[in-house]
């Protein structure tokens, strides 16, 4: 009898006649909007993370607020969960639909809605990619400061839910610095505009409460961003170093000095090899680590602060400092930064990217440890971060056909987080917590922290259908004993 309930509700919500869900939907959505078919779910159950396990339920495309407010009505009259998703490339398992929730997919809503030079605010969709953004605005002199090396793909919606950074955010800030205001869809269906144009909008920061909450707390379906005016004139370097020790006392000391560079990142020798075997950026394979940094404002000012890195790094044994002659030139330094992941393919098939943040004392400390927790694993790791932040990003390399690998792979990761909180660092820089960190949220936060952050997730989700089982670990979560009245195991299967 059991056997057949559960098949009876997996016909059902696979989009047969008597789902009243698929039925909802349908009509308020068009019907080739909303996919039930298993190779849409299959696809949208995963993002760009290692962590397996998702489950998609019927996945729906909007096109307006009036269509996700519908959706999230329908899901809170039928006690459904749903989850926000937008490129789907998320490092942390954060868009994974777990237990067949009903996926909703932005990337639809896609407008640049408005520019306004004036105030220097866009107001755009969730579904906007950012470098399109940027795009758009560069014949106006402006572009959106973040970043992500996921930039040609990632959403600015997505950007938003995990407060993404990317390497010029050293000196502008991360994503939470450039959102000023955002319409959204609570798990009610109700609509509500949290922060606001004035330069101090009144009552409590609502705006700084969603960005970061990596979809549990709402959904938005238009971000009010700040954009930021070109700088006059830019200078790149690059620094090569002989060792990854000498790299990382250079960022202290420029930093201690008091330059705030735009950027400031390093690689190491073997995703320097990688990356010049790839696009021939001009990088030396020969150096333990190099640091690419960038200064920009005034011309004067710019050239100043390009001679005092020089000399820090000379003072650190730096074997040689080169200067971009050109844009053509320093573009191509940057090709070869955004397109270091992609770089690796030459190797190995798969990898898990990582991301803690530490002091940046420690930077040389940790990344050692994290060269012996990889060989201890018989694993491949690469190093490439944004050093001025301390924001580490380690690589794991692997081959998933093989037996056992996926096992080794989690448990180096687990070993780099506690590595990096024993350093005094954080969970993320700008991944988030999703899945993956979960279990690692007690190590940082004591049981008030969380149960805080509970309270507040539920003062905006009271019955926690929006992304449930993300972020907070089990036991400190509304969304544990909603996770065991999602679908039956195996009906999405």
């Amino acid at each position: 009898m059991a056997d057949r309930a559960v098949e009876a509700a997996a016909q059902r919500m696979r989009g047969g006649s008597g789902d009243p869900v698929i039925a909802d939907l349908n009509k308020a959505l068009a019907p080739d909007r909303v996919h039930t078919d298993g190779a849409e779910r299959s696809l949208l159950s995963h993002d760009s993370s290692v962590i397996d396990g998702g489950g998609a339920g019927p996945v729906c495309y909007p096109i307006s607020t009036e269509e996700v407010v519908a959706i999230m009505k329908i899901a809170a009259r039928h006690d459904r969960a749903v989850v926000p998703r937008g490129a789907g490339t998320g490092l942390a398992g954060g868009a994974i639909p777990m237990g067949g929730p009903i996926v909703i997919a932005l990337t639809k809503m896609n407008e640049i809605l408005s520019v306004d030079i004036d105030d220097r605010v866009a107001w755009v969709g969730p579904g906007v990619i950012n470098l399109d953004l940027s795009k758009h605005l560069r014949p106006l002199g402006y572009h959106f400061a973040p970043d992500p090396s996921s930039q040609q793909v990632c959403t600015i919606g997505g950007n938003m839910a995990n407060n993404a950074g990317g390497p010029h955010c050293l000196a502008y800030g991360v994503t939470n610095a450039h959102i000023r205001a955002m319409e959204v869809v609570l798990p009610s269906g109700r609509t509500a505009i949290l922060g606001g144009l004035d330069a101090e909008p009144a009552g409590l920061d609502l705006r700084g409460v969603f960005v970061g909450s990596e979809g549990t707390i709402g959904i938005a379906t238009k971000i009010a961003v700040a954009i930021t005016k070109n700088p006059p004139a830019v200078r790149t370097l690059l620094l090569s170093f002989s060792d990854m020790h000498h790299a990382a006392q250079t960022v202290s000391d420029v930093v201690a000095a008091g330059i705030v560079p735009a950027a400031m990142e390093v690689m190491d020798q073997r995703i320097t090899q990688a990356v010049e075997n790839f696009v021939g950026a001009g990088y030396p394979t020969d150096a333990a680590a190099v640091l690419l940094a960038e200064v920009d404002g005034l011309p004067g000012g710019i050239a100043v602060d390009a001679e005092r890195i020089a000399e820090i790094g000379r003072a650190n044994h730096a074997t040689n400092v080169k200067v971009a002659q050109s844009e053509q030139e320093r573009m191509l330094l940057w090709k070869g930064r955004k397109t270091a992941f992609g770089a690796i393919a030459q190797i190995a098939p798969d990898y898990y990217l990582h991301d803690t943040v530490v002091p940046r004392a420690k930077l040389a400390e940790v990344l050692d440890q994290i060269y012996e927790i990889a060989e201890r694993h018989d694993l491949i790791v690469m190093n490439v971060f944004h050093a001025g932040d301390g924001n580490l990003h380690p690589l794991l390399l692997f081959d998933a056909r093989r037996p056992g690998v996926l096992d080794r792979v989690h448990a180096a990761g687990a070993e780099i987080i506690t590595a990096s909180l024993d350093a005094g660092g954080v969970l993320s820089g700008e991944h988030g917590i999703g899945i993956e960190k979960q279990k690692f949220m007690d190590r940082l936060y004591t049981d008030d922290d969380l149960d805080h952050q509970n309270r507040l997730r539920q003062a905006f989700d009271p019955t926690c259908r929006t992304n449930p089982g993300k972020v907070l670990p089990t036991g400190h979560s509304c969304a544990d004993i909603q996770q065991l009245k999602r679908i039956p195991a195996g009906v999405w299967g």
